[in-house]
């Protein structure tokens, strides 16, 4: 049985290390997500769990209509800092789904971390809340990654699809191209003017260029015109 990856809404973030520097952020999974899925892909009358050592363990079973019996996967946990019963008794049950392959997934994430400029540090600690905006997977591995810090709005993205990572190299390419050329551009269109003796008037008009208006795109290609013609 394969269970479904994890959507952003039913991933958590939580700081694991504050440093002077930054924070990094660990992503995880709450009992609830895991009953959710195993309601939606078994059947909530298919799949039990019971625990044993004072709930230090958890035994998760799913009924099998071929072997027609219950299969059985255990794992133990740890206790929380509050509620220590409760929680012991909960993360023994999510390392259980882990072993049935729910959220395992979360493992293969990789290193998140906020710098310290873009989060609250305060006495070594942070309070910041975090939030996965979007996930990607390819195969069983996380490819794309958009964490929020919801307090100040920075954002940690690892990873980008095919289409994106092309819009993203063509926004590259012509980011600032629209703005108005440099006065180094400008200054270089006139020293190649004098050195071959060429009419700059004449020149901006028979390339429909205007020089205070000329953008850094066409200085770009009106330098590199002059220079493959005169060899400068």
């Amino acid at each position: 049985m394969e269970f479904r990856k994890l959507r952003a809404d039913e991933i958590d973030c939580r700081p694991a290390s504050v440093k002077s520097n930054g924070v990094s952020v660990l992503l995880y999974k709450d009992a609830r997500c895991d009953q959710n899925i195993l309601d939606e892909s078994v059947g909530p009358m298919n799949w039990m769990r019971h625990h044993t050592r004072d709930n230090a363990n958890c035994i998760v079973s799913i009924w099998d209509n071929e072997k027609n019996q219950w299969i059985e996967k255990e794992d133990t946990g740890t206790e929380s800092n509050t509620e220590k019963e409760k929680g012991l008794a909960s993360d023994s049950f999510k390392r259980a789904c882990f072993n049935w392959g729910i959220g395992r997934e979360l493992y293969t994430a990789p290193f998140i971390w906020f710098s310290a400029a873009k989060c609250k540090i305060e006495n070594g600690k942070c309070y910041d809340k975090f939030k996965v905006e979007e996930i990607g997977y390819a195969g069983n591995v996380i490819s794309k990654l958009v964490v929020k810090n919801t307090s100040t709005g920075a954002f940690y993205k690892f990873g980008t699809d095919d289409a994106e990572k092309k819009k993203m190299e063509e926004d590259k390419m012509t980011e600032g191209l629209d703005d108005k050329a440099s006065q180094a551009q400008l200054n270089c269109i006139s020293a190649i003017c004098k050195k071959h003796n060429i009419d700059k008037d004449m020149l901006y008009s028979i390339n429909s260029l205007a020089e205070p208006e000329c953008t850094k795109l066409q200085a770009t290609n009106l330098i590199n015109s002059l220079k493959k013609k005169y060899g400068d």
